[in-house]
Formats: C-alpha cells, structure tokens, sequence
C-alpha cells in the first residue's frame, strides 16, 4: 500500500500527474511481480525510465503501433499480469479503438489505460494530440471503469486503485508539471463514490481532472457575490457516483467542469443522469468548445477554452442573472 508523505506530495506536485504516474507504478512494481508496462514509444513521457531501467523483463516498447500495443497487452492480461498501457489520449483511444471495445469491453481483460496528457496539456503539439474527445469515445464502451484524478496526489492513489481493481480501466491523465496541489494530504478514495470537497446551497460545481481546482478556485470568487457554492469531485467518470449528485438536486445551478469536449464528457454523464429526475435545477456544461483550437502555451489554450477561474465565475453569475 502507498504512503503519502508530504515530501512526496510536493514533489509529485512538481513533477507533474505523468512523472507522479511513473514513480508509483516503480514503486507498486516492487511488490507486485504481475505489473507489466507498455508504451508506444514513450518511455520517459510516461515517467517510467526507472521501471523499464529496473525490470526491463517487465517492460515493453510497442513502437508508434498502439492497436497492437492494446492486442499485447490484452494477451498479457489473459496469462495472468497486470499491464498498464501508456500513450496520449487520442491514440490509445481513437487510434486503437477496435481493440479497447473488443480486448477490454466485451473481453473485459485485466488492462489499465493510461491516457497522459489528456485535455490540451500537448499544448503546441497541436490538434493531432489534444485528448478532448477521449471521454466520449471510451463511455460508449461497456464494462471499462474510468478515472480522472484531479491532481498528484490523486494519481498516485488511482494507479494503485486501478491496480487493485479487478477490470478494464482509464485512468485519464490531465494537467501539466508544478500543478496545483488539490489534497495535501492522504485521503479515502474509493472508485465510484465522489468527493465532496465543500457544501454551498446555491450552485454545485461538479469537476474532475484539472478543473476541481479550478472549482475551488471558483467557490472562493462566488463567495463574493453572496453565491453559495459546493465542490464535488467526480474522480470516476465511469461508474458515476449518481448518490452524490441526488444530494445537490435542490441546488440553484448545476456547474459541470472539465478539460474535454462539451459533448460527451461529464457534462454528458451528469445530464443524462438529471434528465430522468422531475424535479432538477438547470445544468450548466462548461468544458472545450467544439472545434479544434489552435496549438499554443497550454495555460493560453486553458483561457481561449473560457476554462480559467475567473471566466468561469462569470459564466456563473451571468446565467444565475438569467434564470
């Protein structure tokens, strides 16, 4: 089992949620000899120089060939180890998409997705790597649990919790190094039970990935225009944790925040959830607008998105002035 230090938590703040992914999967490693690694070519984005460096019986680089990868991977699972398969979003998703429904959701084989860099956190790599759809594509596919960890510390808590978890999971890695610090210290996580990180009457901000500390941020900026706000962490997009939502049906406004696609996403999840209740308060979906946003500093990216603290508080008041 981790133990999270505050050493630990600092230091995985600065490496950022891909450094933080590898060195505890090197750590978990050490006392699960069925832990096996797969990247399509990347090694060192995926943090795991010092596993491939320590097991490299236990390492294998699948080339720029991620539907294979995904097919190995699923072989791997059927002969009794554990794989964690690395790459960006889009590729391990769009590009491999046959495999994951075949291998994972309708095999239900005992492999972990690890999307890195998902969201816009390629920055100037451009479109061709911006994760903004991933979500949509893999919600669609039966029987895959996915995890969205909204900093670190989280992340290293949900790669050991995928490993445990006896299934198909993507855990949906977001943000960038130095990134902000959601829980300084150890926490209870539980796949499919959400985190209520504070209660307001007024407005319920249900985030995931980076945007629960934007949510927070958001809360604090409410405050002063006498909006009461609640901040929920939805780590698990799949199963979401409708229990928890029930306990904001009387809120004013239902604020769903997250580094994807408007359509498909959380926004998506937690619609179709409200949708079936007769009694619920309007929901507003903020994420990336369609399109595809040109390449740049992924702070600017976050801000042409309308994805910043202070735009969303606006969006926020603007519409509780509307209603």
């Amino acid at each position: 089992m981790l133990t999270i230090k505050p050493t630990s938590i600092r230091s995985w703040s600065m490496l950022g949620s891909r450094g933080t992914f590898g060195l505890t999967l090197f750590e978990l490693a050490q006392h699960h000899p069925d832990v096996v690694a797969l990247t399509g070519d990347l090694c060192k984005s995926s943090g795991l120089d010092r596993f491939a460096t320590t097991f490299p019986e236990r390492f294998f680089n699948a080339g720029i060939a991620e539907q294979n990868m995904v097919g190995v991977a699923a072989g791997l699972a059927a002969s009794g180890y554990v794989p964690f398969v690395t790459s960006f979003a889009n590729f391990v998703t769009f590009r491999a998409a046959e495999q994951v429904r075949v291998n994972l959701g309708y095999m239900q084989q005992n492999v972990k997705l690890v999307a890195l860099a998902s969201g816009l956190a390629t920055g100037m790599f451009g479109a061709t790597h911006h994760g903004i759809e991933d979500l949509a594509a893999l919600r669609s596919v039966s029987n895959i649990t996915i995890l969205s960890p909204a900093d670190c510390t989280a992340t290293a808590k949900m790669t050991e919790a995928a490993l445990l978890h006896q299934g198909p999971v993507y855990l949906r890695l977001t943000g960038n190094i130095r990134a902000p610090v959601v829980y300084k210290e150890d926490f209870d996580l539980q796949i499919g039970r959400a985190i209520v990180l504070s209660k307001g009457k007024d407005v319920a901000l249900v985030a995931t990935g980076t945007m629960v500390h934007v949510a927070l941020q958001v809360a604090t900026q409410l405050q002063e225009y006498g909006i009461d706000a609640s901040v929920i962490d939805m780590h698990t997009i799949k199963p979401l944790d409708t229990d928890t939502l029930s306990t904001v049906l009387n809120a004013k406004l239902i604020v769903t925040l997250e580094e994807h696609s408007e359509i498909g996403g959380l926004g998506s999840a937690v619609a179709e959830y409200l949708t079936a209740k007769k009694q619920r308060p309007p929901q507003l979906i903020l994420g990336i607008p369609q399109g595809y946003p040109h390449a740049g500093d992924y702070g600017w990216m976050l801000e042409q998105a309308g994805l910043t603290a202070s735009q969303v508080t606006q969006r926020i008041t603007s519409r509780l002035r509307e209603d």
